[in-house]
């Protein structure tokens, strides 16, 4: 049973499958398409809100020290990720290089992690997307019938903006991932525009004397009234966390943290790049790096111009210009977030769909869905069928609860990854490496615990919902995927024909 279930799937045999006509996908992205998609998907929401709530609640000035802190633990997970995309360059991401070193178990578990992470996600983000643009709607006197402005809204019962860009982005990846990139090079060429305007002109309103002090006070924070809301750690080893002071940043990286997601949705598509081995690396490493560097700009600029203690949380970088005298600004800011957010579901929705490919090329999920288009050459099957469950679930429900689910989903996925690293190292340690990990295994087990800690500033409630979600995966597997495993099978390659 246990060599069943730890069973690895060869490099070689990835790779492999990854030419067989039906079931490749077309190889076209750059190192800089690569960029763009990382910058895409990890600039959003985060550096338009969560500066001015961090700064507000956690941190004061020193929240630039937390993105700081954030990005470090990003980092250590970049690196590995890096090693791996670029010595398996296959879609599927974590699920692809769990397979490849730890076992069949774990590769299932982690792709189901990462079908609802990108899912949650996806849903999440175009929900805020369509407040966004109704937002700017309501500034033109432009109104929509309040049934279709969605669960959120008084007298709401279906948000048509969410549906509608779903439905949108979905038949943009059926055509193909370079016009996928083109469409993102734009967008993101115009969202860091804005986020280099409020930069600059910010930089024109700074007073010193909101700095100061920089790192304020510690306070111990009155939460936890309930297992629901209390952290993990809290409830575990009764840590209270705290807010300002020293600790207080590290309360708040674990916070900003989540502006970070998204770096890892690069490596879902490996297969398709033009050299992985070379640009994957980069395309990783470099949008991170980018946007560690804009987030620690906006943090300073935005405690610069307003007191900490002034802050707005829900807007804090358009409230921080009007109480400049510049509202002007303000309907920019809310222009780049509503742009911003366009890329961020894309790119989300890209990543869910080549996870669920490599799993049904692997046999685990239905490999009908394993088929590629004949001419665009993308997975349109399951990306079809995600992409209209996603427009449904986003269209009728309620979802911001659910939010913490997809961080709490990528944190896993960093644990996974490093794992695998030191185990791949130990098992073939003979392959070859365009990229090599740093200081293993150092900077793995880094990587780790740097993850799990702030797993562990999750509320417990989130750990419940991820423990029934992983529940009713080992269900699946147990039920189908075991017994359709190509490798539990002893298939090396796909049978002739059209798969049913």
């Amino acid at each position: 049973m246990r060599s069943t279930l730890l069973r690895t799937k060869s490099i070689e045999q990835s790779i492999q499958d990854t030419v067989e006509p039906e079931h490749a996908l077309k190889k076209s992205l750059s190192a800089l398409d690569l960029t763009v998609f990382g910058v895409g998907v990890i600039i959003g929401t985060g550096i338009f809100v969560l500066t001015g709530k961090v700064a507000k609640e956690n941190a004061g000035p020193s929240t630039a020290l937390a993105f700081v802190a954030a990005g470090i633990v990003c980092a250590l997970a970049a690196l590995c990720y890096a090693e791996f995309a670029s010595t398996v360059p296959v879609a599927g991401s974590a699920y692809t290089f769990a397979y490849a070193s730890i076992g069949e178990l774990p590769a299932w578990i982690i792709g189901w992690d990462l079908v609802l992470e990108f899912a949650l996600g996806t849903a999440v983000v175009a929900v805020g997307w369509s407040g966004y643009v109704r937002s700017l709607m309501d500034n033109a006197n432009w109104h929509l019938p309040s049934v279709l402005e969605g669960p959120d809204v008084p007298g709401g019962t279906f948000d048509i903006l969410a549906f509608v860009l779903v439905l949108v982005l979905t038949a943009i990846l059926v055509v193909g991932m370079k016009l996928s990139a083109n469409i993102t090079a734009v967008v993101v060429a115009i969202k860091v525009t804005v986020v280099m305007i409020v930069i600059v002109a910010g930089l024109f309103f700074i007073v010193g004397d909101n700095y100061s002090p920089f790192i304020p006070d510690p306070v111990t924070p009155d939460v936890g009234v309930g297992w629901e809301d209390a952290p993990m750690a809290q409830l575990i080893f009764g840590y209270e966390p705290t807010n300002f002071g020293v600790m207080g940043i590290f309360t708040a990286a674990s916070v900003v943290f989540f502006a970070f997601i998204g770096f890892d949705v690069v490596a879902t598509a490996a297969e398709e790049t033009k050299n992985p081995q070379r640009d994957m690396p980069r395309g990783i490493l470099g949008s991170l790096l980018i946007c560690t560097v804009l987030y620690v700009a906006v943090s300073l600029v935005v405690t610069g111009m307003q007191h900490y203690t002034k802050l707005s949380v829900s807007a804090p970088l358009a409230e921080a210009f009007k109480a400049t005298g510049h509202p002007w600004y303000a309907g920019a800011i809310s222009f780049g977030a509503a742009v911003g957010l366009t890329t961020v579901c894309l790119i989300l929705l890209l990543g869910q769909t080549r996870v669920f490919f490599a799993m049904s090329r692997d046999g685990l999920l239905p490999r009908f869905f394993s088929v590629t288009h004949p001419r665009f050459k993308t997975p349109y099957r399951p990306t079809i069928l995600l992409g209209v469950l996603i427009a449904v679930i986003a269209g009728f429900t309620s979802i911001n609860e659910l939010a913490t689910l997809v961080n709490i989903g990528t944190l896993f996925a960093f644990v996974v990854v490093a794992i695998g690293v030191i185990a791949l190292r130990r098992t073939r340690p003979e392959l070859h490496r365009a990229f090599r990990t740093p200081l293993v295994p150092l900077v793995p087990i880094l990587s780790v615990a740097a993850s799990v800690w702030l797993m562990l500033n999750l509320p417990g409630e989130t750990w419940l919902r991820f423990g029934i979600w992983m529940a009713i995966g080992f269900v699946v597997y147990f039920v189908y995927g075991r017994s359709h495993s190509r490798l539990g099978r002893g298939e090396t390659e796909f049978p002739p024909g059209n798969v049913p």
